[in-house]
């Protein structure tokens, strides 16, 4: 049973685009790290999945900071240490931005290698780039990069719902449940 008051939890909106994103990326991210090291005809196919899911994270992100702006959200626990509450801000706007910014990075990569992208094999999405394969080794740093930045944000993420959880043993991870 829940014993947070409504006013103590997240927007349904907010908690689906939240759970929707970390699902997807738990997919994503193994997908492109696998690409390096898949030359079979797989590759292909780990890349269509890898692109069309990253991209749609990059919409899903936009949503849900339309409703994140919209919605009220729950406050911080009133005993949480000022610290604590800041680096879980911090944290949390850097997923934000990450989350928008690689697979921004990640569709810039793919036009600029292939020109126009088609979202899941049917929906053209044209090339802002045009094939543009000079700027793709820097894009494919930034993109590498922003999924290590990813992976430990994440991480820090997690481990903070896991200290509310386990050691606190407050409320704080019912706000999303």
């Amino acid at each position: 049973m829940n014993t947070v008051p409504s006013s103590q939890h997240y927007h349904p909106a907010i908690k689906t685009f939240h759970w929707l994103v970390a699902v997807l990326v738990f997919v994503v991210w193994p997908l492109g790290f696998l690409l390096g090291m898949v030359k079979s005809g797989f590759h292909n196919d780990f890349f269509f999945w890898h692109a069309s899911l990253g991209f749609t994270i990059f919409w899903l992100m936009l949503a849900w900071l339309c409703v994140r702006f919209l919605a009220d959200t729950p406050p911080k626990p009133s005993d949480m240490p000022a610290w604590q509450a800041a680096f879980a801000h911090l944290n949390q706007w850097l997923l934000y931005l990450s989350l928008i910014s690689q697979p921004l990075i990640g569709f810039l990569l793919a036009s600029a290698h292939h020109g126009t992208f088609f979202w899941f094999g049917v929906i053209p999405i044209p090339s802002p780039l045009g094939q543009a394969t000079g700027i793709a080794p820097t894009l494919a740093e930034l993109h590498e990069f922003f999924a290590w930045v990813i992976l430990v944000l994440v991480g820090l993420h997690i481990c903070g719902a896991l200290y509310h959880r386990i050691i606190r043993r407050d409320e704080t991870l019912s706000r999303m449940t």
